[in-house]
């Protein structure tokens, strides 16, 4: 009989992680998933995490986290560590799809660099433009990405509506766009890896 497995994600990965469940035909793997908007505050994310891992104790053999540390500062470590859960190698979600060496690189050759990747294409509004302000107060542009040179869409797939729509993110913060196609990077051979332990 197999394993009872969880996949607890980040909602900003949601949509790739149940895509890679369904294309593996992983019948035994539940997906869950946090609230995306904690993307943003990422001090209460070790809490919430917490919370679900909480929930989940008794249901499931193994859970896998489906969070890089994302600005938790070894906040999800601890969290994963008391509950036995692994997560996702690296910084975050960006590092994840790029790959660790190749986001690396993007840093060193720009550190002013604006990512996107498609959940932050689709919601780039909600997630950027209101909390912000720039829809109401675009003159902030310049006092709050000052620094900034580049956006650089890493594409889970490839919609040519979705690159579209991050030019267009781009041209509203007055920043160059570049376009890199990661599909799922890291997160693939890394639930692939959790799935096969015996």
């Amino acid at each position: 009989m197999s394993e009872r497995l969880l996949v607890l994600a980040c909602g900003a990965l949601a949509r790739e992680v149940l895509a890679i469940v369904q294309a593996n035909g992983w019948e035994h793997v539940e997906v869950r998933h946090l609230p995306p908007k904690l993307h943003a505050t990422p001090r209460r994310i070790p809490r919430a995490l917490e919370e679900a891992l909480q929930e989940a104790t008794g249901s499931y053999d193994r859970v896998f986290v489906a969070y890089a540390d994302c600005g938790t500062t070894g906040g999800i470590d601890e969290v994963c560590e008391r509950y036995g859960a692994t997560r996702l190698e690296g910084a975050h979600c960006y590092a994840v799809y790029a790959g660790l060496a190749e986001w690396d690189a993007l840093q060193e050759e720009e550190p002013g660099t604006f990512y996107l990747t498609d959940f932050f294409v689709r919601n780039f509004d909600s997630f950027v433009g209101r909390p912000l302000g720039l829809d109401r107060y675009p003159e902030l542009i310049c006092d709050i990405l000052g620094n900034y040179r580049r956006v650089v869409y890493l594409a889970q797939i490839d919609d040519p509506d979705l690159r579209e729509r991050a030019e267009e993110c781009a041209a509203s913060l007055g920043l160059e766009f570049e376009f890199r196609q990661t599909d799922y990077g890291r997160l693939a051979p890394s639930l692939s890896s959790f799935v096969s332990v015996a």
